[in-house]
C-alpha cells in the first residue's frame, strides 16, 4: 500500500508529466484532470515551494492590510475576479466558527470563514520572475481567495506573516470531506402566496437570503418560479450586452462572484472588453474579470424591492443551479438605482 510520501510523490510525478504535455494548463484545470482536488495538487510541493499555514484564519486575514499593493483573485465555478490594490479597511463580525468578515476598498470582499479550511505560501518560478501568494482552500479542497504579491507590495510583511503563521506538522496530506447536498422545497412543496408576499415586501436585498433559509428555497428556483413581475430568463450570454454597454456609456456597475468561503466585489467603471472564445474578459489595470460563458447554462433578471425603491440585478447560474455571477448597477445605500442601469437591464 502507498504511504503518504508516496501517494504524493507520484502525484507530483503525474502533473510534472501533465505540465510538459500542457505547458499553459492551470493548477485548477490539472487537478480536474488527474481526479483531485486543487489544494491536494498544490500540497504535493509542500517543502520545496509550498508552506503550509496555521488555520487562525482571521488573524492571518488581519494582517493582509501591511502587505500594501496585492492582487487579490477570487472566483466562482465560472467567473475569476482579479482586484489589485490594499487590503484597506477589514472588519470582523459575529463570533465562533460563523464570524464573517467585510473587506472595503479596492479590494471588496464578504468572507465567510465556515467555509476555510486550508491555507499554503507559495512561490512560484515564472517567466515573469519569482511569485509569492497566500492561498486559501475549503474543506473540499476548493480555492476560496488567493492574495498574490505586486512589485510596489511589502516582502517584509508577507515574510513575518508566513513565518509566524507555518503550521509545524507540514503534511501533504489533507483531510479533505465533501459539504453535504442542501435540502431544499419542491414547487410542490413550496407555500407560494407566502413566499411572494415576502418577497414582495422585502426592505432590503440581504432580506433575500433569510427569504431562502425560511423557504428552504434553492436560490435559482426562487427566481425561476417568482412571478415575472419580480423575475424572469433572459438570453444565458447577456453579461455580454451588460459589459460592453457599461464600458461605452460609463456606466458604474457591481460584479459580484465567489464560493463557499468569500464573495469578491467589483465596484465602478469597466473600460476594456475582450472577447477569447468562450471567455468574456474585462482588461482593466486594476481590475479583471474572466467569465466562462460555456460554464453559463441560464441568467435571469432579478428585482427586488427596498427601501430605496427597486433594485434590479442580472444573475447567472451554472447547470447545477449554482450562482457564477451577478450583476447590479453601482449604487450607494440610500439612493435609489440610476434610471439608465434599469433601461439597460429592461433592454436584455
Amino acid at each position: 500500500m502507498e504511504t503518504i510520501q508516496e501517494s504524493a510523490q507520484s502525484l507530483k510525478q503525474a502533473w510534472e508529466n501533465l505540465k510538459e504535455s500542457e505547458p499553459q494548463l492551470r493548477i485548477r484545470d490539472a487537478a480536474a484532470k488527474l481526479g483531485v482536488s486543487e489544494a491536494q495538487l498544490l500540497a504535493t510541493g509542500i517543502g520545496a515551494n509550498v508552506i503550509r499555514l496555521t488555520d487562525n484564519f482571521t488573524e492571518q486575514l488581519e494582517e493582509f492590510p501591511k502587505l500594501g499593493w496585492v492582487m487579490s483573485l477570487t472566483r466562482s465555478e465560472g467567473c475569476v475576479l482579479e482586484h489589485k490594490g490594499p487590503f484597506q479597511k477589514i472588519e470582523m463580525h459575529a463570533a465562533g466558527p460563523h464570524k464573517i468578515a467585510t473587506v472595503i476598498g479596492p479590494i471588496e470582499q464578504r468572507v465567510f470563514f465556515a467555509g476555510w479550511k486550508f491555507g499554503f505560501a507559495v512561490t512560484t518560478e515564472t517567466p515573469r520572475g519569482t511569485m509569492k501568494s497566500l492561498q486559501y482552500f475549503d474543506k473540499a479542497g476548493e480555492a476560496i481567495m488567493k492574495v498574490y504579491l505586486q512589485e510596489k507590495s511589502n516582502p517584509e510583511a508577507y515574510e513575518e506573516l508566513v513565518n509566524n503563521n507555518t503550521t509545524a506538522e507540514q503534511s501533504a496530506e489533507l483531510e479533505l470531506e465533501a459539504f453535504p447536498a442542501p435540502e431544499y422545497v419542491s414547487r410542490e412543496e413550496l407555500d407560494f402566496e407566502a413566499f411572494s408576499k415576502d418577497w414582495e415586501t422585502m426592505k432590503d436585498t440581504h432580506d433575500f437570503f433569510g427569504m431562502l433559509r425560511k423557504y428552504k428555497l434553492n436560490r435559482q428556483d426562487a427566481v425561476k418560479w417568482i412571478d415575472d413581475k419580480w423575475a424572469y430568463e433572459i438570453d444565458r450570454l447577456s453579461a455580454r450586452k451588460i459589459v460592453q454597454t457599461a464600458a461605452e456609456t460609463k456606466l458604474p456597475i457591481m460584479i459580484f462572484a465567489g464560493n463557499k468561503g468569500n464573495i469578491q466585489i467589483h465596484q465602478g467603471k469597466v473600460q476594456t472588453i475582450r472577447q477569447m472564445g468562450d471567455w468574456l474578459n474585462v482588461l482593466d489595470p486594476n481590475f479583471n474579470m474572466h467569465l466562462n460563458e460555456n460554464v453559463v447554462d441560464k441568467a435571469y433578471v432579478v428585482h427586488k424591492n427596498t427601501e430605496d425603491g427597486l433594485v434590479s440585478a442580472v444573475e447567472l447560474f451554472d447547470k447545477e443551479g449554482e450562482m457564477v455571477a451577478q450583476f447590479f448597477g453601482l449604487r450607494k445605500p440610500g439612493l435609489p438605482q440610476k434610471p439608465e442601469w434599469k433601461a439597460l437591464v429592461d433592454s436584455l
